[in-house]
């Protein structure tokens, strides 16, 4: 079994609003020193042996559904899960 973290993420060419609304906060509330803030998606998935390639899966999800390729980047990190 495989664990798979997604992290997506807006490109750096795109505005953050919500980034930018959370640096805002962060100042109002006495938080010094932020240059950035930028918001993003984490996902886990859960895979099985029976998916063969693993990394063409994984890409072939990221671009299909769980990132817009059109201003978004992603990455992932696969870590096999030993049965207990």
């Amino acid at each position: 079994m495989y664990k798979v973290k997604v992290f997506v993420t807006l490109r750096e060419s795109v505005l953050d609003p919500q980034g930018t609304a959370v640096k805002n906060a962060l100042a109002t509330h006495g938080y010094e020193g932020i240059q950035d803030v930028r918001i993003g998606k984490y996902m886990e998935l859960t895979l099985d042996e029976s998916v063969k390639d693993i990394d063409a899966a994984v890409k072939e999800m990221c671009e299909r559904l769980l990132a817009n390729t059109v201003i978004e980047d992603y990455r992932y990190e696969v870590e096999e899960v030993v049965a207990q």
